[in-house]
């Protein structure tokens, strides 16, 4: 896929961000907040007290990330979609502890941040729409402090057999046509399926990651093989 990051994918993420939520629930069957809490109980036995949420979206890692490690964590969440940053502005203001929360406009090609900043860094479905992804898991390691931990979560393709069908129908036919009738947005649910489609298979990814930088690497499939998380640590 072309690198079209930018400004294509920021302001199709600014045209669904109002409805972003909504649709994440829906076309998921509210699999999306299972998916998070998986992700965050995978590194909360590293008990990392700076954790930065990249392409944070509306804030829910963010949440869930305060929900089970407290409000002494010190969390960064970082979007290059103002929409999105304001929604989840919006949510945070009445999460208590939210003075340990910071929100910043960001890319996730250029981080702003000193290297050794992080004890660990999340990316929930956000890496699939960068071209370069390389480059932005080297940022990570780089921002990242020394043994500090990556979790990756992605949607991915599963496995050949009968359910990948039902899958790619779905995924093709119904989901574009579910999220235009509620976003009004056809571009953008049907960029989706093309982005999950291209998405390197675990091995290559995990191959990637090890390119990067990051050692003791291993992946966990859920919901039939939908949506993949990916750990790495720095070594």
């Amino acid at each position: 896929m072309k690198n079209i990051e930018l400004p294509f994918i920021r302001e199709m993420f600014d045209s669904i961000a109002p409805r972003y939520d909504l649709l994440n629930r829906l076309l998921s069957l509210r699999q999306d907040v299972y998916w998070r809490r998986k992700m965050i109980s995978a590194i909360l036995s590293t008990h990392p007290e700076t954790v930065l949420d990249m392409a944070c979206g509306t804030g829910d890692v963010i949440l869930e990330i305060h929900k089970q490690m407290g409000a002494g964590i010190s969390i960064i969440g970082s979007d290059f979609s103002p929409n999105m940053l304001q929604l989840a502005r919006q949510k945070i203001a009445t999460t208590q502890g939210k003075d340990k929360i910071t929100l910043i406009a960001g890319n996730a090609l250029h981080m702003p941040f000193k290297p050794n900043s992080f004890d660990a860094i999340t990316i929930a479905f956000g890496i699939r729409n960068i071209a370069d992804k390389e480059t932005v898991l080297k940022a990570f390691c780089h921002g990242l402090k020394k043994g500090g931990i990556l979790a990756v979560l992605e949607l991915t393709t599963p496995p050949k057999g009968i359910f990948l069908s039902l899958y790619l129908f779905y995924f093709r036919k119904i989901l574009p046509l579910i999220g235009w009738l509620i976003s009004g947005d056809t571009k953008a649910y049907q960029y989706l399926p093309e982005s999950v489609l291209h998405f390197p298979e675990s091995r290559i990814f995990a191959g990637i990651m090890k390119s990067a930088g990051f050692a003791n690497i291993r992946w966990r499939r859920f919901t039939f093989g939908i949506v993949t998380l990916y750990l790495g640590e720095k070594s």
